[in-house]
């Protein structure tokens, strides 16, 4: 079945997103010259049927991995399988695995909502907007389960990757795992994944939490570069894959399985009707 896109565009860009696939931006590009901003999704991408073929998706109601078959919440044990058929985590939340609905459209704004009871029940929107090249995502996630849960929040672009990729993006921290699990401790950031300036993106494949971020990023690319800013981000995913034209800078509430570490740090506890939210800021520089 093809795929079913809506378009948005100012003066310099344009973006198409594809809401019944999970509220997926599918390609953000320049307008003048067609450069890709996010990794660019030809037809055999859009025609896979998966957002992780896409430019970007949202990440709700948590980022990443839950491991041990789900985790406690204050009154009871929330459980979790596994959610995909490639990992064996529950992964990313489930606002990415179903259709969100077009609540407004014009040539610049779009908002889109999903009323969600997998795996417990919860609202959330996603307002989009483009403005003289810059891109606005505002994702907010409210409680509607009559029970207290918790609730991680994250955005999840990929980029692409050149020879001459560089990328600016400060951290304190990198969260890494024992042998065999799931991230459980901070450490320091070895040299070649640590970008206090602008830098070339690593050898090695990178897949890891950082803490201490301040929000803001940088990307430069042939050509035009990428001034980013996260609110509601205290931590950043970066995953460089090895021998592949793409990476990930995911703006993310909490670090992998948060819902297990000490803490439960960057996690909010929402009671009915509470929420909260998470915003990334992405400004096209032509160079």
């Amino acid at each position: 079945m093809a795929l079913s896109e809506l378009y948005l565009q100012d003066r310099l860009t344009r973006l198409s997103i594809a809401p019944e696939l999970g509220g997926s931006l599918v390609n953000w590009e320049v307008r003048a010259t067609g450069e890709a901003l996010l990794r660019h999704a030809d037809e055999e991408a859009k025609a896979a049927g998966t957002p992780r073929r896409l430019g970007c998706y949202p990440l709700l109601p948590w980022s990443n991995r839950i491991a041990g078959g789900g985790f406690e919440r204050p009154d009871d044990w929330q459980a979790l399988a596994p959610n995909t058929d490639h990992d064996p985590y529950p992964i990313h939340g489930s606002a990415w695995q179903q259709p969100w609905q077009v609540d407004h459209h014009s040539e610049r704004r779009v908002r889109l909502t999903l009323d969600s009871e997998w795996p417990f029940a919860y609202q959330a929107t996603l307002d989009i907007h483009l403005y003289e090249g810059c891109l606005n995502l505002d994702l907010h996630v409210t409680n509607l389960d009559d029970k207290a849960n918790w609730y991680g929040l994250g955005l999840h672009p990929y980029f692409p990757r050149h020879p001459q990729t560089r990328l600016r993006a400060a951290a304190r921290r990198v969260w890494l795992a024992e042998e065999g699990g799931l991230p459980s401790y901070e450490t320091d950031i070895p040299e070649d994944w640590a970008f206090p300036a602008l830098a070339a993106l690593p050898e090695r494949q990178v897949d890891h939490a950082f803490s201490g971020w301040t929000g803001d990023c940088v990307i430069e690319q042939p050509g035009y570069r990428l001034e980013c800013q996260a609110t509601g981000a205290d931590y950043m995913l970066l995953f460089c894959p090895q021998d592949k034209p793409f990476f990930c800078v995911e703006p993310v509430s909490h670090p992998v399985n948060a819902h297990h570490l000490p803490g439960r740090p960057g996690l909010h506890l929402l009671q009915q009707g509470e929420e909260a939210s998470l915003g990334f800021r992405l400004q096209y520089q032509p160079a």
